[in-house]
């Protein structure tokens, strides 16, 4: 995947969700429609701090977020999130 070009504002973060889970373990087919949002995802940008906080994660980071965070956007074809770094639970 080519590297992202644009500017995120003071406080958000782009993030590329993981894959949702299509099999389970024992080898059973998931339809769409069961399927769990994905709560995980690898960092694509970051936006400058806002006034009075730092920025806590960096791009490539996989960060966990809950589950109703943030804006679905496409980019040049491919979905994302745009979550303030405040929705950001944990970074692995």
């Amino acid at each position: 995947m080519a590297e992202l070009k644009g500017k995120i504002l003071a406080g958000k973060v782009l993030v590329e969700p993981q894959q949702a889970v299509t099999k389970t373990a024992g080898g059973i087919i998931i339809p769409d429609s069961a399927k769990e949002k994905p709560l995980a995802g690898k960092v694509m940008l970051v936006g400058i701090a806002k006034k009075d906080e730092t920025v806590e994660v960096k791009v490539g980071d996989t960060v966990f977020y809950g589950k109703y965070s943030g804006t679905e956007i496409t980019i040049e074809g491919n979905d994302y999130l745009l979550i303030s770094q405040s929705d950001v639970l944990f970074i692995a």
